[in-house]
């Protein structure tokens, strides 16, 4: 029965990186649309799979940083998003908050993309996936946090200029402020500046913390940056003082744990600190982070759930509603999904 209730349940998705939501066949046709099919090291789905296959987290960006460099124009990020309502459809997943890194596109890679085209692109796909599959995405816009400490020091304009970005897309469906990338080296307290206007503008402070680097990484990410939710945080379990904290504020974790297991932090699922931070009484929520990369989608997570830690349906329906009711959806569209959802669990 889980089986069915996890395929056929409304789900949400709020930790989900855009550019890494892209599969194989998109990667293959966006490297043809712009003739750069010698710039993979496969030109068939089979040879790119095994490509994608997880060896180390070099290797993981590699396979990042290759992809984010064939989104170069407008129609590319129509065409990821639009592929990605696909995806929401098949999964049965309502809403889904996604991850986009800009300063990336337009700064750090030289292909005359600006934030225009990347805002204009985002909201075609999504219009045309909520026209075709009835889905509902927004968009967090990141700090990729080691360009800030390229020099060795601390450059504020990659903060500064993603929050540029944010600012300009907020009426086409950006709803949140992030901090991505290795957290070694890279603490989350020199970003403060960026967090406190993004929030003072109305948008959500969800900085990822605590995945690479252990509980001072969220501690700065709770007390500097004012998270409304962490991306991770699932080192937090090393910490009771910070365990007793995130469960009195309630400050929502976005956990993935296959992607946890894929990068190392833990070596297998069964000792993944899911269940124990859910009994705890934190507030939690389950994702895929970057599906294709880590060969995994927001079902096989929900059925981990099930499978390694022993989740009956109730505990399921609870955490499946929890993405819904962290979300930085507008309340009018969060109270329609919350409806729908109840109705389902109702039936």
């Amino acid at each position: 029965m889980s089986a069915h209730l996890i395929q056929s349940m409304p789900k949400a998705e709020l930790h989900i990186h855009l550019e890494g939501s892209i599969d194989v066949g998109t990667l293959l046709e966006l490297a043809d649309r712009h003739d750069a099919l010698d710039q993979l090291p496969a030109q068939d789905e089979e040879g790119l799979r095994r490509w994608f296959l997880f060896r180390n987290f070099p290797h993981f960006v590699e396979i990042y940083m290759t992809i984010q460099a064939l989104l170069r124009t407008a129609d590319d990020f129509s065409t990821i998003v639009y592929r990605c309502g696909e995806d929401m459809a098949a999964q049965c997943i309502r809403y889904r908050e996604l991850t986009v890194t800009t300063y990336t596109h337009t700064h750090l890679q030289s292909k005359g993309l600006h934030i225009e085209g990347i805002l204009e692109g985002l909201e075609d796909g999504r219009r045309r996936a909520r026209r075709d599959f009835g889905v509902e995405m927004r968009w967090i816009f990141d700090v990729p946090r080691n360009a800030s400490f390229r020099s060795g020091s601390y450059d504020p304009s990659p903060a500064d200029v993603t929050l540029a970005h944010a600012l300009l897309g907020r009426d086409q469906g950006v709803v949140g402020f992030g901090l991505g990338g290795y957290e070694v080296g890279a603490p989350p307290q020199p970003f403060a500046h960026a967090f406190h206007a993004a929030r003072d503008a109305g948008l959500y402070s969800v900085p990822h913390a605590g995945e690479t680097v252990g509980p001072e990484s969220i501690w700065g990410a709770v007390t500097d940056l004012c998270a409304d939710r962490i991306g991770h945080g699932v080192r937090a379990i090393e910490d009771p003082t910070l365990l007793l904290l995130l469960a009195e504020r309630q400050i929502p974790l976005e956990l993935n744990p296959i992607s946890n297991v894929r990068l190392g932090i833990y070596p297998s699922p069964e000792f993944h600190p899911f269940p124990h931070l859910d009994g705890m009484g934190l507030l939690v929520t389950v994702n895929s982070d970057d599906p294709p990369l880590f060969n995994t989608s927001l079902v096989d997570e929900y059925r981990l759930l099930a499978e390694i830690f022993g989740y009956g349906e109730d505990d399921l329906i609870r955490i499946a509603r929890n993405a819904f009711r962290v979300s930085a959806a507008e309340p009018t569209l969060k109270q329609s999904l919350l409806a729908e959802f109840d109705e389902w669990a109702a039936l």
